[in-house]
């Protein structure tokens, strides 16, 4: 049975704001996400560029090593479009975005290629088990991955929004990135902070 990607999008700027930093793409096989940083204009920006660069890029039907160079790729384009935009505007100076991205490669068995930088998630609900597939590139992940605080203090430390890794223009960013089989019924989930920070991984799975 040839198995095919089915997708729907959705934003919302919540109850604080007059509008959000966040960016998405949902295509026939490629879904992602990026949300902004260093102030409105730029942060907008920034992830709209993230986003554009990602949707320029084509891995069906690639074998998985190419199909994440080719994403990888994109993520350093993404950057070196950034690091024209600040040179253009030293004002923006500090921008950036963080990008998760699953791209279907489709084939037998089917493919499914992860691809993160930030603290965007992936999740994916199989056989009724949710399950984070991407790792926060936090902070207070370190804190939680050498045991000094629990998922529940990283919640609300202080300093929980601190990334370690984002696309700046300025740094290298180093993505995570993955292949998984994808299977009849698999649902995945593509998202921000804005969700993923203030609704809990129960209410999600239930949603």
């Amino acid at each position: 049975m040839t198995l095919a990607l089915r997708s729907a999008a959705r934003s919302d700027v919540g109850l604080v704001r007059s509008g959000n930093e966040d960016s998405g793409y949902a295509g026939d096989t490629l879904l992602v996400v990026a949300d902004g940083m260093g102030g409105h204009a730029a942060g907008e920006l920034d992830a709209a560029t993230a986003i554009a660069t990602m949707s320029e890029t084509e891995t069906t039907g690639l074998a998985d090593q190419e199909a994440l160079e080719r994403l990888s790729e994109a993520v350093t384009i993404a950057g070196e479009r950034i690091a024209d935009l600040v040179a253009a505007h030293p004002e923006w100076a500090g921008m950036g975005t963080t990008l998760t991205a699953l791209a279907w490669l489709g084939g037998d068995p089917a493919r499914v290629a992860v691809l993160h930088v930030g603290d965007s998630r992936a999740y994916l609900v199989r056989d009724g088990d949710f399950t984070q597939i991407t790792r926060d590139h936090t902070y207070v992940q370190t804190l939680i991955d050498s045991g000094r605080i629990s998922p529940e203090e990283a919640a609300v430390h202080p300093r929980r929004n601190l990334l370690m890794r984002a696309i700046d223009g300025v740094h290298t960013a180093e993505p995570d990135v993955s292949v998984r089989e994808a299977r009849t019924g698999d649902r995945f989930l593509v998202c921000s902070d804005g969700l993923s920070g203030y609704v809990s991984d129960e209410r999600i799975h239930e949603l």
